[in-house]
């Protein structure tokens, strides 16, 4: 089947949805929540969109305005190439990088009072990924730590942990891959393992992998052929659920064996956003302006028809995830250059805006919100401020005119950004 007739059917999928009823929501949904890190690890950006695992950050002493030259701590420059996101764990920054179109890949570690780097650790040589999308490269994965250890997905060349001096603690070779675009999904840290998922052309597969060995818990197949997502992990009552937003279908998982809980249909075939979580829904959009899905999780098998609260087409982007602020949805359509607010309980649109001028280039970072204000950040280094709420008030535009596909981490007053050259501290 081509591409074409599966973005119509998906289409049609998404209409016939919208004509089914669905169950109202009823009081047990506020024990629906998405695992976020807690104790020590809140205190940080410890993964993939922070200790919520949404993009949110607590606290009110964050600067919302920066340049070049204004509110800049420091600034380091970054070897190789890479789209990763900055991690922060106690005075430490991780982050990947790449050489020679992936042939060498590897880890560093910054000082976070002034940007010094402490070490590079480079991944052993192996499989190169050459079929990587020019916004995608060879190191978008965004590692994620416990404060033991740091864990790095490389795609081709298997899964790492290092210690923090940077030493390899284990490698896992997780098999060839030949994924459309190359490999991106971030690691997901869950209680004592790490869990990805990898879609390709042959043999996808979500695994989960022993933290502190390395060794392979469980592996379940998957019939999806493109994807480069993050999985999440979501409490349901009494039991918690690994979703993964997928190809034409979210699925969810049992965290302690793998096998298929539920699966709702209605996405799009490339899918790349990472689900939110709340008011007892989980919100997954599907690339390419294909529709965002609300389903209350906790079902057993196909519950297209039964758990699908409500679809919105409108607004959903194909890069960045979106990003859940008190009662509003925001999505932001990359090449396009519009905002979209949907209401998260009902997903009527309460507004649409523009942020800049459309290009080719659009939006790669995910959105991120702190204090009121949600942050959306363009591939030029754009950083449109909006505050929060029922109506579109694009409070100003910061630039630091260097080319930023990565998304930001937000600790102790701090922004860290990761420019195609550099790393910057934004704050007082």
């Amino acid at each position: 089947m081509t591409r074409a007739r599966f973005r119509g059917f998906a289409a049609l999928a998404a209409l016939a949805v919208l004509l089914w009823p669905s169950p109202p929501l009823t009081g047990q949904e506020s024990a629906v929540r998405m695992v976020a890190d807690e104790g020590e690890g809140a205190k940080y950006w410890p993964r993939w969109r922070g200790p919520s695992g949404q993009g949110l950050a607590t606290g009110s002493n964050y600067v919302d305005t920066w340049s070049p030259t204004q509110n800049v701590l420091w600034r380091t420059p970054l070897p190789g190439n890479g789209n990763s996101s900055p991690i922060v764990w106690g005075d430490r920054i991780f982050i990947t990088t790449a050489y020679e179109r992936g042939r060498r890949l590897s880890v560093l570690a910054f000082r976070r009072a002034d940007g010094m780097r402490l070490w590079e650790t480079f991944a052993p040589q192996g499989r190169t990924d050459s079929g990587a999308h020019y916004k995608n490269g060879h190191a978008s994965a965004t590692p994620a730590t416990d404060g033991q250890r740091v864990y790095v997905s490389f795609g081709t060349r298997g899964l790492l942990a290092l210690d923090f001096n940077g030493k390899v603690v284990w490698q896992r070779d997780l098999g060839p891959m030949d994924a459309y675009h190359g490999t991106a999904g971030s690691p997901l840290l869950y209680k004592n393992r790490i869990i990805v998922y990898q879609d390709q052309y042959d043999g996808s597969f979500i695994a989960a992998f022993d933290a502190a060995t390395g060794r392979e818990l469980w592996r379940t197949r998957r019939s999806a052929s493109v994807g480069w997502g993050t999985p999440i992990a979501v409490i349901v009552g009494d039991h918690d659920e690994i979703v993964v937003n997928g190809q034409q279908t979210v699925f969810a998982y049992n965290p302690d064996t793998g096998s298929e809980l539920w699966r709702c249909n209605g996405s799009t075939y490339e899918v790349i956003p990472t689900p939110v979580v709340g008011y007892g829904m989980i919100f997954c959009s599907s690339g390419r302006a294909g529709p965002t899905l609300a389903i209350k999780p906790g079902g057993r098998g196909d519950v297209t028809r039964t758990h699908l609260q409500w679809t919105s087409p409108r607004g959903s982007p194909f890069v960045p995830s979106p990003i859940l602020v008190g009662d509003f949805l925001y999505m932001i359509n990359d090449m396009a250059s519009i905002v979209t607010n949907l209401d998260a309980r009902t997903g009527k649109t309460v507004w649409q805006g523009r942020l800049g001028v459309a290009t080719r280039e659009g939006f790669s970072a995910s959105p991120v919100a702190v204090d009121g204000k949600v942050f959306f950040t363009n591939d030029e280094g754009e950083t449109f401020v909006l505050r929060s709420g029922p109506t579109f008030t694009l409070m100003h535009v910061n630039r630091l005119n260097e080319r930023t596909l990565a998304s930001p981490a937000l600790v102790d007053g701090r922004w860290y950004i990761r420019t195609e050259e550099n790393l910057y501290a934004v704050g007082r």
